[in-house]
């Protein structure tokens, strides 16, 4: 009993030493934008559950800046001036001149579902391109809404 005791212990102790390693590797990386006071037009409020933030192109990359670490409940407003996202412990906004893509995806770190069960939105995070995962109760209606926001921006459609 005292060995298997001993050996979970060790284990945290490394799961903590690896999480503080991968802190300090992306100290660069800014927190997210807080959510402004007033988002003006929203084009849909949705729920349902943050997967990860990671390094674009690289799902096992995990960003593990502010609260963007940790998988959670999710509520997303999708408004002309960017992308609102809260997660306990951090509510994140992403300009509309930040936001670079939205898709469907299948599979991120430690999350695999359904062929394109997840809407990946990719946007900057300071000067690195990030990529989040959501799983929705209405992908097709956000993945409209942030295309919408992307093509008022750029005058064209994503």
């Amino acid at each position: 009993m005292a060995f298997v005791l001993a050996f979970l212990l060790v284990l945290l102790g490394l799961m903590y030493w690896g999480w503080r390693g991968r802190q300090r590797r992306q100290g660069g990386i800014p927190k997210p934008q807080q959510v402004p006071a007033e988002l003006g037009f929203e084009r849909g409020t949705f729920e349902g559950f943050y997967v990860a933030t990671t390094v674009s192109g690289q799902q096992l990359n995990r960003i593990a800046v502010g609260g963007l670490g940790f998988r959670a409940k999710v509520e997303l407003v999708v408004a002309d001036v960017g992308v609102a996202f809260g997660i306990p412990g951090e509510n994140v906004f992403v300009p509309t001149a930040d936001l670079t893509g939205v898709d469907r995806a299948t599979w991120t770190i430690d999350r695999v579902v359904e062929e394109n069960g997840l809407i990946r939105i990719a946007w900057n995070l300071g000067e690195t391109a990030v990529e989040s995962y959501f799983r929705v109760n209405e992908p097709d209606d956000l993945l409209a809404a942030v295309s919408a926001v992307m093509s008022k921006r750029t005058g064209a459609t994503q």
